[in-house]
């Protein structure tokens, strides 16, 4: 088993990430678009005997001028066949040659749930952070059993706004429409008190990407000549994510989220995206983004957490 640094490649990254539907932080696009913000990024890919076993992208920062920490969010993307031995073997060895100057932090947080996460893979290290919550749908369902997944009410409030005669949602990979619903985004943001990735990593990352359809979709509904809400998802390979949302009064009174998220659905499926992660749910700070997520037929899976 051996590790390299500065010899990815899109071309082995991209479709090894596509094949085991990795997390959109560790898509080679999301790299690119950090580091073309000026974010340090490092990538490791492992091998056995010139098999390909898995891939780890870190975001790099310095503290207090001489720390480095570099967090691996989601990932490392592993093949199947890899042991938890195996993977304590690649975990040490990661933290000795990270590429970084001395006093360097390393940060794992793996796309497992504590269920699927073998203790000793991670031997030798110690949590430090509770793990995140996610709601995943699975696009590889019929429509119809999408649609019976959903919670009653939820579909009734879709049944009833995909009924209105005056509504028309659209879904489509435009720039124009990436461009006007990141403004609002940035409105909401400054209105709310609340940050995220910059506004500007979203153009990186559909600059970073072979096309637009294969990068994202922007679903808005317009009542009239008004648009009255929006959401943006990010494609990753197989799988989607869901990045950010928007209404107005109108909206929000018509539940035009519900018909937004329906036809995202359907067209990402189209696509051949088999999976959509609908990010965050915290019913204790965030009730009603997490019922409306739940509502949707929405798959709970709580990861295991950031370890040091």
């Amino acid at each position: 088993m051996n590790i390299e640094w500065k010899f990815a490649s899109p071309d082995i990254w991209a479709p090894f990430h596509r094949e085991h539907r990795g997390a959109l932080q560790q898509s080679w696009a999301y790299g690119e678009a950090l580091m073309s913000l000026g974010i340090r990024v490092e990538r490791a890919v492992f091998w056995d005997e010139g098999r390909l076993m898995g891939v780890a992208q870190f975001m790099c920062r310095r503290f207090l001028g001489y720390v480095s920490m570099a967090s691996c969010t989601r990932g490392p993307v592993w093949h199947p066949d890899v042991t938890p031995a195996q993977r304590a073997q690649i975990y040490q060895l990661l933290k000795r040659s990270l590429p970084l100057p001395p006093f360097r932090v390393m940060l794992v947080s793996p796309d497992e749930t504590v269920a699927q996460l073998a203790p000793e893979a991670l031997k030798g290290f110690s949590r430090v952070m509770t793990g995140y919550a996610t709601a995943y749908l699975d696009l590889s369902l019929p429509l119809e059993v999408l649609k019976s997944n959903m919670d009653g009410k939820w579909r009734n409030r879709l049944n009833k706004v995909l009924t209105h005669d005056k509504l028309q949602v659209h879904a489509v990979p435009s720039l124009k429409r990436s461009t006007w619903l990141l403004g609002k985004e940035a409105d909401q943001r400054e209105a709310r008190q609340f940050h995220g990735l910059p506004t500007d990593f979203v153009p990186a990352y559909i600059e970073q990407c072979a096309s637009p359809q294969q990068a994202f979709v922007v679903v808005y509904a317009e009542l009239g000549k008004e648009t009255v809400a929006g959401m943006l998802f990010l494609i990753h390979g197989q799988v989607a994510s869901y990045h950010m949302g928007w209404a107005n009064d109108e909206g929000r009174a018509l539940n035009a989220h519900n018909a937004l998220l329906w036809k995202a659905m359907a067209y990402l499926k189209a696509q051949g995206v088999s999976r959509l992660d609908l990010g965050g749910v915290n019913t204790h700070d965030l009730p009603g983004i997490s019922r409306f997520k739940l509502g949707a037929g929405g798959h709970v899976v709580t990861l295991a957490g950031t370890f040091f």
